[in-house]
C-alpha cells in the first residue's frame, strides 16, 4: 500500500471511499490538532471499565500476524528515533508486544488470558475530541483498478514513478525541487504534473479512468488489473509535498452534491454527467502521490504489511508507532445475502501501523479493510464515533 504515508479513506477529507452519512462539521470537530508536544494518550482513569481482553484470545490467529509485523518494525534500528513516547520507551513498547504475543500462545483459555493481561498490562486511552475520549473512525482500502504498461486505447491516464528531481531533507521530508537559479522551490502540483508534461517518460502505468487515477493517488496504493488479466500491486513511493484538498468537500461546498448524499458512487456519477469539470476540480487538490511496484503488500507507514481490521492509521505525531490497540466502534458488514451493509458494534484488537495525510489529531482513527470492491464498499460506510485504547506492559519505565 505504501512504504510511507498511505492516505486514508475519509469523507469530506479525502473522499475516495466516503461515507454518505458524514458531515464536514463532524470531521472538523474530531480533527482539531493538539498543541505541539502533547500526547494523544492519557492513562485510563481509575475505576473506568477496561477492554474485554478475552476477545484477543478468541481472535488470536488474526492478531498474531499483526503483532509480528509491529515487532518487525521495532527490530529495525531506525525505529528508535521515535521513542520515547512520553513514559513509553522503545524497550517497553517492544516488550509489551512480545509479552502479549506470548500470552496469546500460552494462555489456556480466554478467561486465563483475560486475567493475566489485567495483571500485567496498563491501559491508556486516546484523548479524543476535546479530551472527551471519543474518536472518529473512518475506513480505508486498496482499490482494484484497470490499466496497462503502455499508453493506448482506453489507457490514457498515467500514474508516475518517484521523480529524480524531487529533493528531500535529511529526515526524508519533501523540500521541493531545484529551480533554474539553484534555489529549492515547491515541487510541481498535481495539476501541473497532469497537464504540463513535467514527468513525461516516468510513467509507471496508464489507467482507463482519470477519476480512478485520482482514487489511486488518494489511496496511495492499488491493485491494477492488466488487459491480459494479470494483476500488479503498486504502492506509495513518495509525494510532492503539497497539502491535500478534498475533492468531495469541493463538490459539497459548491452545491454539486448534497452533503448527506456524498459517496464514491455519487462522485463518479457527477463527473460522468459533467466530464468537463473533472480536470479543473481535480487540479484544485495540489497533492500528488508517486508509485512503485510492490509485492506482499499492501504496506503501511512502518514499512510492514497492513492487514484487514488488524492495522489502523493514526496521527504519528501524537500516537506511538506499532502500538497494540483495542477499538470499540460500529463497523459495516455485509448481510448474509451480500447486498446490504449492516452497521454492527465491534470490539477488536489491532495494531497502529499506518498514518494518513488527513489524520492529524488525537480524535481520528482509520481502519484498513482490505482490497477490492467489497472492501471499497465497506470502507465507504465507516464513519462512526468510538473509543481507542493502547496497552503497555507494567513495570518497565525505560
Amino acid at each position: 500500500m505504501r512504504a510511507h504515508p498511505l492516505l486514508p479513506v475519509l469523507l469530506l477529507s479525502l473522499a475516495a471511499c466516503s461515507s454518505p452519512q458524514a458531515h464536514s462539521s463532524v470531521t472538523e470537530e474530531f480533527s482539531v490538532e493538539l498543541p505541539p508536544g502533547e500526547l494523544g494518550l492519557v492513562p485510563l482513569p481509575a475505576g473506568a471499565p477496561a477492554p474485554d481482553y478475552s476477545i484477543a484470545w478468541r481472535e488470536r490467529h488474526l492478531l498474531m500476524e499483526s503483532i509480528e509485523n509491529s515487532l518487525g518494525y521495532l527490530a529495525a534500528p531506525s525505529s528508535h528515533q521515535f521513542f520515547p513516547y512520553g513514559p513509553i520507551s522503545h524497550r517497553r513498547m517492544q516488550a509489551s508486544l512480545e509479552r502479549f504475543y506470548e500470552l496469546l500462545t500460552t494462555a489456556t483459555s480466554a478467561e486465563d488470558f483475560r486475567k493475566q493481561v489485567i495483571e500485567e498490562f496498563e491501559v491508556w486511552m486516546a484523548r479524543g475530541s476535546a479530551n472527551s475520549g471519543e474518536v472518529l473512525f473512518t475506513g480505508y482500502c486498496r482499490p482494484l483498478l484497470h490499466g496497462a504498461y503502455e499508453k493506448g486505447g482506453p489507457y490514457q491516464h498515467p500514474l508516475y514513478r518517484l521523480p529524480n528531481d524531487l529533493v528531500k531533507g535529511a529526515n526524508g521530508e519533501i523540500l521541493g525541487r531545484q529551480g533554474p537559479s539553484g534555489a529549492i522551490v515547491p515541487y510541481y502540483t498535481a495539476g501541473e504534473i497532469r497537464n504540463q508534461g513535467h514527468l513525461e517518460g516516468q510513467e509507471l502505468l496508464w489507467l482507463d479512468s482519470a477519476f480512478d487515477a485520482y482514487i489511486a493517488v488518494v489511496q496511495g496504493s492499488a491493485v491494477v488489473e492488466l488487459p491480459g488479466g494479470e494483476r500488479v500491486e503498486i504502492g506509495y513511493a513518495g509525494n510532492n509535498g503539497h497539502p491535500y484538498v478534498s475533492v468531495g468537500k469541493i463538490l459539497v461546498d459548491e452545491n454539486k452534491i448534497p452533503k448527506d448524499l456524498l459517496s464514491l458512487t455519487k462522485m463518479k456519477q457527477y463527473f460522468r454527467d459533467h466530464p468537463g469539470e473533472l480536470g479543473p476540480i481535480l487540479d484544485r487538490n495540489p497533492r500528488y502521490v508517486f508509485f512503485q511496484e510492490s509485492q506482499g503488500g499492501p504496506y503501511g507507514s512502518l514499512g510492514q504489511p497492513v492487514l484487514p481490521k488488524r492495522s489502523v492509521a493514526t496521527d504519528k505525531d501524537v500516537f506511538p508507532r506499532a502500538g497494540l490497540i483495542f477499538c470499540e466502534v460500529r463497523l459495516p458488514e455485509f448481510s448474509p445475502s451480500g447486498d446490504v451493509l449492516l452497521q454492527r458494534p465491534e470490539r477488536f484488537f489491532t495494531c497502529d501501523q499506518d498514518r494518513g495525510g488527513a489524520i492529524r489529531s488525537a480524535g481520528r482513527c482509520d481502519v484498513f479493510l482490505g482490497t477490492g470492491d467489497r472492501a471499497l464498499a465497506r470502507a465507504g460506510h465507516v464513519f462512526a464515533v468510538g473509543r481507542l485504547y493502547y496497552l503497555f506492559l507494567k513495570g518497565l519505565q525505560s
